[in-house]
């Protein structure tokens, strides 16, 4: 099965960009992944192509107007009616690993890219199944750039697509956690050494250096991402909380 994606875009010439090459590129080209952007502008009706408007109620900047994106969705929506759709939005929920993992394991994913202020907000409720998604506490141009960091996030979970198996499983996120230090040749770097464990060939001491290491470090960065990973491992399999005893 090929992941196909859809894009829609006022800027189509940004795609496939940097998923054009290197091993997203070569999964494109061997038809592991497809691609496919739609131009916005296409479903204007006026003679202008107009796409925007100005903000109701007054403001700054201008809004993407709802009649011309529903169009435009409705068309991509016609030819694979079994996607997820995303509108990358400062507003959205802020994407996880784990949603990335859900959408590369199906058939593909629409994304819209908004520009401007934005969407008016009728688009959301008169189309309910679009997800509204952040790529992280960041304002982009438009949303493009998130689109394009999606896509990446997804096509390299694709089967094939990176050499080892395990490459997709350690490394961050994937366990609630951060991944651990990195190192390779030379074995000394102005004055730096690898540390000793990762030299001694035992694999049990090896994985458990890198399980203490994770831990420290999603501690140290990401406190966040350490609470919810203690939630996690003091969730019952119920699924209930565990009390507190005295």
């Amino acid at each position: 099965m090929t992941f196909a994606a859809t894009v829609l875009t006022l800027y189509p010439e940004m795609f496939p960009g940097p998923l054009g090459v290197s091993l997203a590129g070569r999964a494109l080209e061997r038809g592991d992944w497809s691609m496919e952007t739609v131009q916005i502008r296409d479903f204007a009706t006026d003679k202008h192509r107009t796409v925007d408007d100005t903000p109701a109620g007054g403001g700054a900047g201008m809004v993407l107007k709802p009649d011309v994106l529903a169009s435009a969705l409705d068309h991509a929506t016609q030819i694979r009616p079994d996607v997820p759709i995303l509108a990358m939005t400062p507003r959205g929920k802020p994407i996880t690993q784990a949603r990335i993992r859900e959408i590369a394991s199906g058939p593909g994913v629409t994304i819209i890219c908004g520009r401007f202020e934005g969407f008016d907000e009728r688009i959301f409720e008169a189309r309910p199944q679009i997800e509204e998604v952040s790529l992280a506490d960041i304002v982009l141009s438009g949303g493009e750039p998130a689109a394009l960091a999606i896509l990446d996030a997804c096509i390299r979970l694709l089967p094939g697509v990176m050499g080892a198996p395990s490459s997709g499983i350690e490394e961050s996120f994937e366990s609630g956690l951060l991944e651990y230090p990195q190192y390779t040749r030379p074995q000394e770097w102005e004055g730096r050494t690898i540390p000793e464990v990762l030299r001694s060939g035992d694999h049990a001491k090896i994985s458990a250096w890198r399980k203490q290491k994770s831990e420290e470090t999603t501690r140290l960065r990401r406190p966040d991402l350490w609470e919810r990973h203690e939630d996690a491992r003091d969730q019952p399999a119920s699924g209930a909380r565990r009390e507190n005893k005295d």
